[in-house]
């Protein structure tokens, strides 16, 4: 029988280790089936291998579940559960539950997960870093610690590798603008000046070691093995192999020097330091098939790539085989966008609106985001047209963001008259539409809000124009108003059929929408560059959005938070807005 769990577990010792073993089997259980399956359908053929070549390593489902109880066992994803440990069942199983989903539910190996490929990781990547450079890509030790003040200052969060790789797998949250430091060939100033660095930030690394350049001080100085060693036991550090005589291309070399370079390094840096590696970088980034084929029959988990006219984020790599790095000097691009991606949807029991309100910059499908998410929804009727900052301020509430409500009428510049009936708790007014006008909407989504719900069906103007009618479908309701479309609808994006006659549904223009997303919180936004309804509702669906509709768009699309407009434009003024409330 195999055993998953590590050796040094200590797990029955205290309440943490009973709770990560707990979560840790949930997770490596739920990979486990995935993870035989994949035994069958991964092109782990030996046929184009040399003869002597063995399969080394474990498979990628026992490499996965160590990587998980490492997570766990280190508080990096759970903890909330370890500070509560006295938390009800129901409590246990929403806190847990999305992570056992994203592992129930990861890409096939090697292929990257869909919602890692959303998030921007920026691996980056240094040579040598010497007092007195010697070439354009040298760093010198003072520089390398500005990198580090940068990313200290940015709010940027370095991770391990193994994080990382279990994030590509799954989609597994990571730490808000996570980034990747990788330094390549073994060189001295690595043991000298990088590593004290890295003690003294408390920021993780990968080391990429060519064997061959061990202990060689013929030209430029090398880490020696005791110094290697030394590295390789701190936790901060992972060792990746680089193969043996670091060619300069390794698709020119046979298959036999290929076997080397790729697998025999392995097990040499095994042997010498006595732990695993489960990491290859490809020198000069220059790999194809036949290389990832000997990468993969070797046992490693991922490879690293490089390019000086393609740098990637890690999501947008090939495969866990080809997995896309920034040189250092593009630093402040990389880190400018880094992004953890849309969080895991929570497994709540009824809608969450005591979250905190968070604010998301990205991009998806080179649509331009602003979400907001979290907080209590309301919804604010003004007795005129103004900037949705200045409603807020007038309005009594703690609202913080906002974002542009329904369609209004454009008879008087002065007006607040809305296009079908508003019911504001602000207010505390309902007030119907126009007989003209509702005929018109029918159809279209009637969103009611509560205190402790929130309701999207479809418009009957000869049910919901008055508010016993609106009461009959949410009796608590406190807030109503009519949208345009749906954008997604129970969690799908909506066709091009379902807008019906909604004029310019099809135009490139900036949007405006809102909705709740897939852990039951409210959710506003809008585009921060023009996009038409139907390619906006595909994005919302990758961004987690389980419901959106889209409100009053083009030049009424206004998104604020904390007074800051977080469009690219200047609005007009609206009568109406959904905003959020603090806790």
């Amino acid at each position: 029988m195999i055993t998953l769990i590590p050796k040094n577990c200590n797990a029955f010792t205290s309440s943490k280790g009973k709770y990560c073993v707990l979560i840790w089997a949930l997770c490596a259980l739920s990979g486990l089936l995935p993870g035989l399956a994949l035994a069958e359908s991964s092109p782990k053929s030996e046929a184009a291998m040399p003869s002597n070549s063995k399969t080394g390593g474990a498979s990628s489902t026992m490499q996965l579940g160590e990587q998980v109880w490492n997570l766990a066992n280190s508080s990096v994803m759970f903890p909330s559960l370890i500070s509560h440990p006295s938390w009800s069942a129901k409590s246990f199983v929403e806190e847990i539950g999305p992570f056992v989903s994203v592992f129930l539910n990861r890409s096939r190996y090697p292929y990257i997960n869909e919602r890692a490929k959303l998030a921007r990781v920026p691996i980056l990547m240094y040579h040598d870093i010497l007092p007195k450079k010697e070439v354009s890509w040298d760093v010198t030790p003072a520089e390398l610690e500005e990198h580090f003040q940068l990313l200290k200052s940015q709010g940027v969060t370095p991770i391990s590798i193994d994080y990382l790789t279990v994030h590509l797998q799954t989609g597994v949250p990571l730490p808000e603008k996570p980034v990747v430091l990788t330094f390549d060939d073994g060189y001295g100033g690595h043991y000298e000046h990088v590593f004290p660095l890295l003690k003294k930030y408390g920021y993780p690394a990968v080391f990429s070691i060519y064997t061959d350049g061990v202990g060689n001080n013929t030209g430029r100085t090398h880490v020696s093995w005791v110094q290697l060693k030394e590295m390789a036991a701190n936790p901060l550090v992972t060792i990746a192999s680089h193969t043996i005589t670091h060619p300069s291309d390794l698709r020119k070399v046979s298959n036999e020097q290929l076997h080397k370079e790729i697998i025999v390094s392995k097990q040499i840096l095994e042997k010498n330091l006595g732990i695993p590696i489960r990491y290859f970088t490809y020198p000069v980034g220059k790999y194809d098939a036949r290389e990832i084929q000997y990468a993969y029959v070797a046992g490693y988990q991922l490879a690293l790539t490089m390019s000086d006219t393609d740098e990637r984020y890690a999501g947008a790599s090939d495969n866990l085989f080809a997995v896309s790095r920034f040189g250092q000097s593009s630093i402040k691009k990389a880190i400018a966008e880094a992004w953890s991606g849309a969080k895991l949807p929570r497994w709540k029991f009824g809608f969450d609106f005591s979250s905190p309100i968070e604010v998301t910059k990205t991009t998806i499908d080179k649509i331009d985001l602003a979400l907001i998410s979290g907080g209590q929804p309301i919804t604010i009727h003004a007795d005129s047209r103004y900037d949705i900052s200045e409603i807020l301020a007038k309005s009594g509430t703690n609202a913080i963001a906002a974002v542009d409500g329904g369609f209004f009428s454009l008879k008087s510049l002065n007006s607040n008259v809305m296009i079908g009936p508003v019911y504001s708790q602000t207010t505390k007014q309902f007030i119907p539409g126009s007989n003209w006008d509702i005929q018109k909407i029918a159809g279209r989504p009637l969103v009611l809000i509560s205190h402790g719900e929130v309701r999207f069906i479809p418009f009957d103007p000869n049910k919901h124009n008055t508010l016993s009618g609106v009461q009959a479908e949410m009796p608590s309701v406190t807030d109503a108003f009519v949208a345009a479309a749906w954008l997604v609808k129970d969690g799908q994006p909506q066709a091009a059929s379902t807008f019906n006659s909604l004029f310019g549904f099809e135009a490139a223009r900036y949007r405006a929408f809102w909705g709740v997303n897939k852990s039951n919180q409210p959710a506003i936004g809008a585009s921060r560059n023009n996009t038409d309804a139907v390619s906006l509702g595909a994005a919302l669906t990758k961004a987690g959005l389980q419901d959106a509709v889209m409100l009053d768009s083009g030049q009424s699309t206004s998104l604020v938070y904390k007074g800051q407009s977080l469009i690219n434009h200047t609005p007009r003024p609206v009568p109406h807005v959904i905003a959020l409330l603090g806790s």
